[in-house]
């Protein structure tokens, strides 16, 4: 038996699933079997695991190690994609999470910047910049959050009223 083959199998499209639902941020294994648990999809880590491995061998998902001391986070590479993510810079959001992979012109001035007076060569893959997103942002200045010290608490939890009516103004 060939040991590349790929088989579809429900848990992986379990598993895709969850990973382009998050294609903006990093996702963990721990993180994908919650939220396929909180669904009543009941995938065990090893499988978990085991599927990521595969999608990283494939191509089809990216392996990081982001923040230090965590363990891999992983992120959908968008189908069509022309773009490598050894091309541009990523930011991500303390808060959320959100992943956002920024191409830039003027950071590309940066890189030759480095490459000609530092003699340094930028290893985009690896290369995150950490700070707060607009939407974020955004939560945390309108004051309507009590536990504003708690990391993470503006991106789960709604909008408030006046908050709410802005997102539904723009949206329409």
């Amino acid at each position: 038996m060939n040991s590349t083959i790929s088989y579809k199998t429900r848990q992986k499209d379990q598993i895709m699933g969850c990973l382009i639902q998050n294609k903006e941020r990093h996702i963990t294994a721990d993180e994908i079997m919650e939220a396929l648990n909180q669904k009543s999809m009941r995938v065990g880590k090893a499988t978990v695991y085991r599927h990521l491995d595969r999608l990283v061998s494939e191509g089809i998902i990216r392996k990081y190690f982001v923040d230090d001391g965590k363990s891999a986070s992983y992120q959908y590479q968008y189908v069509g994609s022309t773009e490598t993510c050894s091309h541009h810079y990523h930011l991500k959001c303390l808060d959320c999470g959100r992943l956002i992979h920024l191409d830039c012109k003027y950071l590309g001035g940066m890189d030759s910047h480095i490459k000609e007076r530092h003699d340094f060569h930028v290893d985009h893959i690896k290369t995150v910049l950490y700070g707060q997103c607009g939407s974020c942002a955004e939560k945390q200045a309108c004051g309507c959050y009590e536990d504003k010290q708690v990391r993470g608490s503006y991106a789960d939890r709604p909008a408030c009223g006046p908050c709410a009516e802005k997102q539904k103004g723009e949206s329409e």
